[in-house]
């Protein structure tokens, strides 16, 4: 569970700049980043409205880490 001040700098961030916030919640190489850059890119406030919604709404993917299979 992220703590509140976090999601409160994303938002902001993502009011500001959208792909900034998506990129530090979902990480800058993730399909949630690239269609924020894209829109935001095509006009601002669809940016915003994605980025608002890819924070406050998706999902993070859970980490894997597959060096306990290696081992």
């Amino acid at each position: 569970m992220d703590s509140r001040c976090a999601i409160l700098c994303e938002v902001l961030l993502a009011i500001f700049l959208p792909p900034l916030g998506v990129c530090l919640r979902h990480g800058c190489c993730t399909v949630e980043f690239l269609i924020c850059l894209v829109l935001t890119i095509l006009g601002y406030v669809p940016g915003i409205i994605y980025a608002l919604y890819a924070i406050l709404c998706v999902e993070r993917e859970p980490r894997v880490d597959h060096y306990d299979t290696l081992a």
